[in-house]
């Protein structure tokens, strides 16, 4: 069977697969389009077709555009270090560098999940004076710059405002002239407000049973973290460009994408904006971007001169469709999983000690399930008694001596500590953390319990608190202001004797704020 034929067999599943109002897809191949097709509807209300011209929030996508600005303007990007270290005036610890930024390596905890910390609900207005108050306002880092990674959207909003200052010009202004023009990227802009986009198209949440309804958005997102609107088109001439260049040592592209490590030495798989993952068995450079009905992805793979751009106006998965698609094109069939294997013993729930998080490990079959970042994570039992995600992303190793949990991509491997059991639920009071200057209420409303976040971004929602273990308790947060979830807050209390001390409130994308009880 043919490429051609085989991409037309994923075509006509991907609506059903991710049903939803609508759809785009394109496949680049040896520099040119072989695949370019929208379905369905950008706007459903209005009857708005879906289009290779539709303008579409690429949202985090921007990150790899903003690195390749900054790189572009200074080769030597440490001479940004100063105007870094400027932006955080209140920071106890000693600054990261311009580089910690572009590879996510900061130890800067994530703003959009500090939002929700300061009461911030999902549709809470979030712009230019928000983002600066949470920015300048940060005193503490989750780790050394460099030893670690961790997803900070500000990282790139610093920058491209360091960047906005140095050349006196507007990033809207710099990113049209330096990439978008000569690329031919004719109609990608600056999408700062995302309550609305200027050719009508909308993005939806919802499912098929429940039905899908236009979602509101409250960001105003004017800087280098997530700011571009484009077309698939727009997006394929990227593609291309990028394949154009392969060969130039100095092209874009190929400086963004060249290997990154850790201040250790060892290999970071996220630099300059972008991922650096295996499929199949051949690297690849992506980025995905979301904001609340808006999923986008795109990748490249070198070795195979191919690059896949998806995107859906809802909440499907776009990755996946991106890899049915390269499989399409490489003409491979992933092998069925089969056997059975016991189920291990060291089901529970943990803490990883580094960063303070409840780490819960159940499952079914060969599938075990862990809760750890902003959802639940698939990892396949081996017969050694291990368990890995796809790509090695995620391990868990027992030993005699316990369970190793290993997140190569951040630099991270720990043994964890086991936290199972029934918490207390003498936990009810007020709260503070006096590195956030924030609130955290928890209420015992007819003998349970519900937690809240209050601080500069006003009051947040109850939300019932999940007993996980041994005076360990889950606060849901089932979205933040940029649509994707923090996660779960693991909220570990902690006591000297019988006298409860205070809880230590963390997520994956932001950790270990310690909250004191107010007598």
């Amino acid at each position: 069977m043919s490429v051609a034929a085989r991409l037309d067999q994923v075509l006509k599943t991907l609506p059903q697969t991710y049903a939803g109002p609508g759809g785009a897809v394109a496949v680049v191949k040896d520099g040119k389009p072989i695949l370019r097709h929208a379905w369905g509807f950008a706007n459903a209300e209005r009857r708005i077709p879906f289009t290779p011209q539709t303008l579409f929030r690429i949202c985090s996508i921007t990150k790899h555009f903003t690195c390749g600005l900054i790189v572009d303007a200074f080769p030597n990007v440490g001479a940004l270090d100063a105007d870094v270290r400027a932006r955080l005036p209140q920071l106890g610890a000693r600054a990261p560098k311009a580089l910690h930024l572009l590879h996510n390596q900061s130890g800067l905890q994530d703003y959009w999940a500090v939002a929700m910390l300061h009461g911030a609900l999902a549709e809470t207005p979030f712009g230019n004076r928000e983002a600066a108050r949470l920015i300048g306002n940060t005193r503490s880092l989750q780790f050394t710059p460099g030893t670690r990674y961790s997803y900070a959207n500000q990282n790139f909003r610093i920058l491209s405002d360091i960047l906005e200052a140095r050349t006196g010009r507007p990033y809207a202004e710099l990113v049209r002239e330096r990439i978008f023009d000569p690329v031919g990227m004719k109609t990608a802009f600056i999408a700062a407000d995302t309550r609305s986009m200027p050719d009508g198209a909308e993005g939806y949440e919802g499912t098929v049973e429940g039905g899908f309804r236009p979602a509101a958005n409250g960001m105003f997102w004017a800087g280098g973290d997530a700011s571009i609107g484009a077309t698939l088109d727009d997006m394929i001439a990227w593609e291309v460009f990028i394949d154009a260049t392969r060969d130039d040592a100095n092209g874009l592209y190929r400086r963004i994408s060249a290997p990154v490590h850790f201040s250790d030495g060892t290999p970071a798989a996220y630099g300059f904006g972008l991922a650096r993952e295996t499929m199949f068995g051949r690297h690849v450079t992506r980025h995905g971007g979301a904001l609340r009905g808006w999923r986008s992805q795109r990748l490249h793979m070198a070795a195979e001169r191919l690059s896949v751009v998806v995107m859906f106006n809802h909440n499907a998965s776009p990755g996946d469709a991106a890899k049915e698609l390269v499989a399409a094109v490489l003409d491979i069939k992933e092998p069925a999983i089969t056997g059975e294997l016991p189920a291990p013993a060291w089901f529970g729930t943990y803490i990883e000690p580094e960063t303070g998080l409840s780490v819960r490990v159940g499952g079914k079959g060969r599938t075990v399930t862990v809760q750890y970042l902003n959802g639940p994570v698939d990892l396949v039992l081996q017969p050694d008694g291990s368990a890995i995600e796809e790509g090695g992303t995620m391990r868990l190793r027992p030993d005699s001596g316990g369970l190793w949990f290993d997140i190569p991509e951040d630099n991270q491997s720990s043994r964890l500590v086991p936290a199972n059991g029934v918490p207390k639920a003498d936990i009810a009071g007020t709260y503070h953390c006096p590195d956030l200057d924030a609130l955290l209420t928890i209420a015992d409303a007819g003998g349970a319990l519900y937690g809240a976040c209050s601080g500069v971004l006003g009051d947040g929602r109850m939300e019932l608190l999940q007993p996980i273990g041994a005076d360990l308790w889950a606060m849901p947060c089932p979205r933040g202001v940029d649509h994707f979830p923090p996660g779960d807050w693991t909220l570990a209390v902690q006591r000297e004797g019988k006298r409860l001390t205070g809880i230590r409130v963390g997520c994956w994308l932001a950790r270990q704020f310690l909250y004191v009880p107010i007598a």
